[in-house]
């Protein structure tokens, strides 16, 4: 896990604790989750679609990058 980013939707709804992880073939995010008694982790929120899923993933990487290359003040 590189970091953990919130978004907020139209100002009236905000999602907290997206991961965003380094994977074999470059980063991807993962929705927050909450594990079952059956062991397996579920997503307690997530897009509905794949519009939406591809604009979040866009925005919150494209944040990511902006964050992970701006000069560190020291």
């Amino acid at each position: 896990m590189k970091a953990v980013a919130s978004i907020t939707i139209e100002d009236c709804f905000v999602v907290h604790d997206i991961k965003i992880i380094e994977g074999k073939e470059g980063y991807f995010i993962a929705m927050p989750s909450r594990k079952a008694s059956d062991g397996e982790y579920k997503d307690i929120v997530h897009p509905i679609n794949t519009e939406t899923r591809k604009q979040i993933i866009d925005l919150v990487l494209e944040a990511f990058e902006a964050e992970k290359n701006k000069p560190s003040e020291e």
